[in-house]
């Protein structure tokens, strides 16, 4: 393929930019994969910066649930014949880093229960877009294992932010109020 010049604004892809929908949608694994591996790492820095019980137990059956995301990922890597590969997700990595600035920004107690809500639930939105688009692709594509794979971590983690919501608004936010 003949190189193009680009205009102003227009970005040039890399080398090894994704030209197949297969392949966007294992790069999408790929975030994912590493976004669930850091998570695994992060989550129980939340917790030990959580003061309600609740909050805790909830925090406690989400790294559970997604230790079995990751496998359930490199799952997908396999009945795609592939091996389980991380790329960094930067999304992710700027979503934890927040949640760290947020903790360092309250005082532990509920208001800092409160903000590890926040953040938590901008980690399960994005989670949301990215496992609804993975799923999508998947369909698409006609990869009923990984389509499968992907649904069933989806309902995870609406589920994870429906549960969130109803601690925050039962219990959290008018603790925090």
């Amino acid at each position: 393929m003949a190189k193009k010049s680009t205009a102003a604004g227009e970005i040039k892809p890399k080398a090894d930019a994704a030209e197949e929908l297969k392949d966007f949608m294992i790069d999408g694994m790929k975030d994912m994969y590493w976004a669930e591996k850091a998570l695994v790492k992060s989550l129980p820095k939340m917790k030990k910066n959580a003061t309600s019980e609740n909050l805790k137990a909830a925090i406690d059956d989400h790294l559970e649930e997604t230790k079995t995301q990751v496998t359930r990922l490199e799952n997908a890597f396999k009945a795609l014949k592939l091996k389980p590969e991380a790329e960094k997700c930067d999304a992710m990595d700027g979503l934890i880093k927040e949640a760290e600035s947020i903790m360092e920004e309250t005082q532990p107690g509920s208001v800092r229960d409160a903000a590890i809500i926040a953040a938590a639930q901008k980690v399960e939105h994005y989670e949301i877009a990215s496992y609804g688009t993975l799923a999508t692709y998947a369909k698409l594509l006609k990869e009923k294992e990984v389509l499968n794979l992907m649904l069933e971590t989806l309902d995870e983690e609406k589920t994870c932010d429906k549960d969130l919501t109803k601690l925050a608004k039962k219990e959290i936010n008018l603790k925090a109020k």
